[in-house]
């Protein structure tokens, strides 16, 4: 994948590295220079700061040598007031009278939102939220669905042609358990509403029914029941096939009831059911051809050679597994939707799962092999350990989002109640209990594990989704109080340390969109947004704004928190957050 010089000040200072160079018999290229340019550790080390490792070998010296001829040949420029080298690199200085007007004018016009950041890049089908039918969604399974979603639509704003897609398990030993308990041990009547979340609670009572008659004389014919229920889905027909798809559908339901609370949606979905037959008769022509082998009646394939050990793909009763469903998904995908790349947001506990069916499709000869990608993530927990729908210990996700919305009405939106309309403060909840949500899933690195905290969570004073949104709102107020229209304005003045240390956060928003694109991360995306909210109440209480008797620099101000307000908009919306206009 191949990014674009996106940033009109890092351009201009490549091209002037670019003839210092030349001047000391180098030759390099602008995109390549433009790479080596970051932000330095310090605000009081400069605004940019060029690494001069990598011409180390051709230069035949030291980087921080380096840095100091760099220095000495140099250009006068009136984008920087003067470089300054720092061991091995050599920072710039930047003149705010001329990168401010850069900066802020392209942020204010928006079309800093709209450029393309990739040259080139494949087009890319990325699958994520994969819930259990016949099984309640919990807390844990956000994590899933806010990453998933941030991930698309992070490519999406890059300039990436992205698909999203979805595939639900909705055949399987828990279904039977669920099934099972459901006929001949249920004695309640469903209820009106959710019922998708009652069936969670029928799976975890049948699975603990069936641990507690685990060495019983029971335990033999729950077997055979659990077997013949299975049989029943497999072979389409039967009383509890019927059963399946009613209760299915109560599934679906509540699927599509959290999906549409999060503002998610999908382009395809794939279901276990639909690959369950043809994964099967896949898995069979390729043993035909003797790329698999049979053991016991199992059929399955040797990968201890790439120290994957054995891959099962057929049990002795016929059936599949995971396994032998992924392979004729990545087929699936491929073929119907014209892709060149397929990312699974799935967690770590199926490392070895994806590399086995990726090697697999590798020796099957599948063309695609390479371009399946596994993006793995660690696990939610609560305060006192794992969650698991089998023993019951979780937080519903609808019984949090009711807790969430509650908690904001009453600590945070009661003062407006007379004030607001009840659907705005409705409305202005489930903005903040999302924002809350999303913001605490995609805050911590992917290979980290999340301890969900839901008053933490919510906070108004620290890193969290309210935290934020509350920023954007009290601009927003402010700029309406103020009467702020959108007009020509000059950035000339704004040199206070804190408006310089806004204003170079905001050129760097891109930068980060284009970080979180190439490692597939979005914690740098959200630790950037928390900075930027935190950096503009600095710069709130030290600098007046609406209440300046200087009308160029009051006009120059509020423009500069217009400028915010659009970052934080964009870049809470580029995480599937909304930014509320009142909080």
């Amino acid at each position: 994948m191949q990014f674009k010089q996106h940033n009109p000040i890092y351009c201009q200072m490549a091209n002037t590295l670019a003839k210092a160079l030349e001047k000391m018999g180098v030759t390099a290229k602008t995109k390549d220079l433009y790479k080596l340019l970051s932000k330095p550790p310090k605000s009081n080390m400069g605004d940019i700061a060029f690494a001069c490792f990598s011409l180390a070998k051709e230069l035949k010296k030291a980087p921080n040598q380096i840095a100091s001829d760099i220095q000495k040949n140099l250009d006068q420029s009136d984008y920087f007031l003067e470089a300054k080298a720092f061991g091995p690199y050599l920072n710039f200085f930047l003149n705010p009278k001329v990168t401010n007007n850069i900066i802020l004018n392209e942020i204010l016009s928006e079309e800093a939102f709209s450029k393309p950041l990739v040259e080139s890049s494949p087009k890319t089908i990325i699958e994520y939220s994969q819930p259990n039918t016949h099984k309640e969604m919990h807390v844990g399974h956000m994590r899933n669905l806010c990453l998933g979603n941030a991930i698309v639509k992070i490519y999406r704003y890059a300039g990436i042609e992205t698909l999203s897609t979805t595939f639900p398990g909705d055949v399987g030993t828990h279904v039977a358990k669920c099934l099972w308990y459901y006929k001949k041990h249920n004695q309640q009547s469903p209820p009106t509403k959710r019922k998708g979340a009652w069936l969670g609670t029928l799976y975890t009572k049948g699975n603990l029914l069936l641990e507690e008659q685990k060495n019983t004389a029971q335990a033999e014919e729950n077997k055979r029941e659990l077997t013949q229920i299975l049989k029943e889905l497999h072979a389409q027909s039967g009383p509890y096939y019927e059963l399946w798809k009613e209760t299915r559908q109560w599934s679906v339901e509540l699927m599509q009831e959290v999906y549409n609370w999060a503002n998610v949606s999908f382009d395809s979905w794939y279901w276990e059911s639909d690959v369950d037959a043809s994964s099967v008769d896949l898995v069979k022509k390729y043993y035909e051809k003797g790329l698999f082998i049979k053991d016991d009646g199992a059929i399955g394939i040797d990968l201890s050679d790439e120290k994957l050990g054995f891959c099962l793909l057929l049990k002795s009763d016929g059936t599949g597994l995971y396994a032998t469903k992924d392979l004729e998904l990545a087929r699936r995908k491929f073929q119907d939707q014209k892709v060149e790349r397929s990312i699974y947001v799935v967690d770590n506990r199926q490392s070895l799962h994806f590399k086995q069916v990726f090697k697999t499709l590798e020796k099957m000869g599948f063309e695609h092999a390479s371009d399946c990608i596994h993006l793995q993530y660690e696990m939610v927990e609560l305060k006192d350990g794992a969650m698991s729908s089998r023993k019951g210990n979780i937080v519903p996700i609808q019984s949090l989002i009711d807790q969430m919305i509650s908690h904001i009405k009453t600590n945070y939106l009661q003062k407006y109640e007379g004030q607001w309309e009840q659907s705005q403060i409705d409305e202005t909840a489930n903005i903040v209990a999302s924002g809350a949500i999303k913001y605490g899933m995609t805050r911590v690195d992917s290979n980290k594990k999340i301890i969900f905290d839901m008053k933490d969570w919510l906070k108004l004073d620290g890193e969290s989704g309210p935290y934020i949104q509350y920023v954007y709102a009290r601009i927003n107020s402010m700029l309406e109080k103020a009467q702020y229209k959108k007009q020509e304005a000059s950035f000339e003045q704004l040199i206070h340390p804190l408006e310089q240390e806004l204003i170079n956060k905001l050129a760097l928003f891109n930068t980060e969109i284009e970080n979180s694109v190439s490692q597939n991360k979005t914690h740098n995306l959200c630790a950037y947004l928390y900075e930027l909210a935190k950096s503009f109440n600095s710069f709130y209480a030290e600098c007046p704004v609406a209440k300046i008797e200087d009308q160029q620099l009051r006009q120059s101000r509020l423009a500069l928190c217009d400028a915010v307000a659009k970052t934080i908009a964009t870049g809470l919306s580029v995480l599937g957050i909304k930014a509320p206009s009142k909080m």
